[in-house]
């Protein structure tokens, strides 16, 4: 499916792009061009090929779950203006 200049323009409007009339050819070329490989791709017969989550099937290293700092809340909140039941009190914004 080649697609014409009325159809960039078109396209253009809905993205709210402003083409000029010089890129207006350029962008029909790079567009139809995109096009043509999606039809490429889409020709390629993938009967029988499982689906990849990743080209690489690569597993991703883990560090361990540990805790590895200490809890500093009542150090951070003793200089709070206002806390209660480990909570930091904010004034009302929204009535």
């Amino acid at each position: 499916m080649a697609l014409e200049r009325s159809d960039v323009e078109k396209i253009a409007h809905l993205a709210r792009l402003g083409l000029n009339e010089a890129d207006i050819p350029r962008t029909t070329d790079a567009l139809n061009t995109i096009l043509g490989l999606v039809d490429q791709m889409q020709a390629v017969d993938t009967v029988g090929i499982e689906p990849l989550a990743h080209p690489l099937e690569a597993t991703q290293r883990l560090r361990v779950d540990a805790v590895t700092e200490q809890n500093n809340r009542d150090r951070y909140q003793s200089i709070a203006p206002a806390v209660q039941d480990g909570l930091y009190l904010v004034p009302k914004v929204i009535d």
